[in-house]
């Protein structure tokens, strides 16, 4: 009986999320500084009536709805194979030092100059190359330790997150407020190029991250018993580490540093649908495209477009309360 409504909920949360999703991104095409009735965004998206509703559609806002879609799952997936490998709910995509790394090389990009077409690779390559070395600190002689993994994680972030300040504080005020802009995650002016880039690879690591489900489940039971179930520890923590880590370095790749959504998400999807990771994994990244592709309409409705990254942390904070009164303790 527990099984039936448990699958119930499963079913019932898929179909919402699915729904408010599609929802959502026709709200997304729809408004903006430029309104369009349901009716010419559909011949818009046929590429039929109008021409500026076509070129709105197609240049603008179908690009930048994908890139919303596309991250905000990264991000939800990635937060949810970190929390279930780390068996720790406060684990984030950005835990392991990505968006330290990301920042540091970005930066001096930004204050120094330099063609800033490289910004996207720049922030992927020094996402990686910081996990990669905060991996090494966490290495044991018989394997990988959960709490170094952590603790090394904050100890870089908190490193890189200072020199980044010292970067800035020696840039002109015109490269601060860019820069400033790509720290704090913005999806303002992405295009066709950058979906085109970074989209396969965020989705082949979405289907390989969608496959992790039973590892992950097994390393929640614990290390003992995940040991005597014939799961090599070293293995799959790595592994899980390194989809979360290419979601969302690819994430940032696209939209910068966007915070919240890879820690709220899963904690939401949990509350509804339990804790097999095999349902929470896909959940999850439909969630955060829900959440991302949300909060950046809610970004460009007002007289002055907001970053994205803000909009998530002004609603990500009180929501994340809430669902910290809901777990009512049980934080995992």
């Amino acid at each position: 009986m527990q099984k039936i409504i448990l699958s119930n909920r499963v079913l019932v949360t898929t179909l919402s999320l699915s729904v408010a999703l599609f929802f959502m991104i026709g709200l997304s095409l729809s408004f903006g500084a430029v309104g369009m009735t349901p009716s010419q965004l559909w011949q818009a998206i046929l590429r039929q009536g109008d021409t500026l509703y076509q070129t709105i559609i197609w240049d603008l806002r179908l690009p930048r709805t994908l890139a919303a879609i596309l991250v905000g799952a990264a991000l939800g997936m990635s937060g949810a194979l970190l929390q279930g490998m780390l068996r720790n709910g406060l684990a984030d995509p950005f835990l392991l030092g990505i968006s330290a790394g990301a920042g540091l090389v970005v930066v001096p990009i930004f204050t120094l100059g330099i063609l800033q077409s490289w910004v996207p690779l720049a922030a992927w390559v020094g996402g990686l190359l910081t996990t990669l070395f905060v991996y090494l600190l966490a290495k044991t002689g018989d394997g990988i330790s959960i709490e170094r993994l952590i603790l090394g994680g904050v100890a870089i972030s908190s490193l890189f997150g200072s020199i980044q300040s010292l970067l800035l504080l020696l840039t002109d005020n015109g490269q601060v407020q860019v820069a400033l802009n790509w720290l704090i995650g913005s999806l303002n002016g992405r295009g066709w190029n950058l979906v085109v880039i970074a989209g396969p690879y965020i989705c082949l690591s979405l289907l390989l991250g969608s496959l992790l489900g039973r590892s992950v489940n097994l390393l929640n039971l614990g290390d003992d018993l995940a040991v005597g179930l014939g799961v090599s520890l070293v293995r799959s923590r790595i592994f899980i580490g390194a989809i979360a880590t290419l979601l969302a370095a690819g994430a940032v790749s696209v939209a910068g540093l966007i915070g919240f959504v890879g820690l709220i998400v899963p904690h939401g999807i949990r509350l509804f649908v339990g804790t097999d990771y095999r349902v929470v994994l896909p959940l999850s990244a439909v969630g955060g495209a829900l959440v991302l592709t949300a909060a950046d309409l809610l970004s460009r409705l007002g007289a002055v477009e907001l970053p994205v990254g803000a909009v998530t942390a002004l609603f990500g904070s009180p929501l994340f309360i809430w669902l910290l009164y809901q777990r009512k303790g049980n934080f995992n």
